[in-house]
């Protein structure tokens, strides 16, 4: 099943995208101070868009990234200036570029099998090779201490013609989440339900791989005014 299917998506779109928008002036202050005021940017879990909208009006080239058919789709409305490309985060063929981002946790989801750490370090040296020189790679990553361990938390919120219930749980540096969507079709609503698993890090070994990969490292936990949650970590690796 595909991840962030059409209902979702749009939910996630509808009433998710605050993190994407309040971080967007941070993030065009990061990539400012670290030398890149213009060029192509490439952004990893592009999700509908909202971001890459954010560094069109910047003046920047943009190609989106997403492993969801469903968020694409909304992503090419919402900014139509950019380019996006369907595909996974980890196969996808980084261009020559000035900047990476990947906000939302977005590479949490992409290496949510990967216990060895090994193919996020291939993925870190693929960066590292598609960056200018002076080019920067911004992200953040799921950490544990979002949930108790062994402890579920449920949520439920509502909007619009929709709703959406979820179940999460963190065990053995893997957050599950277990999510159930309402929307309305005509007089009905439809029903969907989608599992997804993150997995969870630790900033010292993600710096360390980085460090490995030829960057320059440190770890943020806000994008300018915009603070990131507990359980999650901001990290800026530059080219020096």
């Amino acid at each position: 099943m595909t991840i962030y299917d059409t209902d979702l998506a749009y939910i996630h779109d509808a009433g998710f995208g605050e993190f994407a928008l309040r971080s967007a002036p941070g993030l065009l202050s990061l990539l400012r101070r670290n030398g890149v005021d213009h060029g192509l940017v490439v952004d990893l879990g592009c999700g509908s868009g909202i971001w890459a909208r954010q560094l069109g009006f910047a003046g920047y080239d943009v190609i989106g990234v997403d492993a969801s058919p469903a968020m694409i789709k909304l992503a090419r409305k919402k900014a139509p200036r950019a380019k996006f490309v369907s595909a996974s985060l980890t196969d996808f063929e980084l261009p020559k570029c000035d900047a990476i981002t990947s906000i939302g946790e977005c590479l949490s989801y992409a290496f949510a099998s990967d216990k060895s750490g090994k193919a996020m370090d291939r993925f870190f040296r693929r960066v590292r090779r598609a960056l200018r020189p002076g080019g920067v790679f911004i992200f953040d990553l799921a950490a544990p201490g979002r949930h108790p361990a062994g402890m579920p938390i449920k949520g439920y919120w509502t909007g619009n013609g929709w709703a959406i219930i979820t179940e999460a749980s963190e065990e053995q540096d893997v957050l599950t989440r277990r999510i159930r969507t309402f929307r309305r079709v005509g007089k009905l609503y439809r029903s969907m339900e989608e599992t997804h698993r993150v997995r969870l890090y630790r900033s010292g070994p993600v710096a360390a791989a980085l460090t490995r990969a030829g960057f320059a490292v440190r770890t943020i936990n806000r994008y300018g005014q915009y603070r990131l949650m507990a359980g999650q970590i901001g990290l800026i690796a530059a080219i020096q």
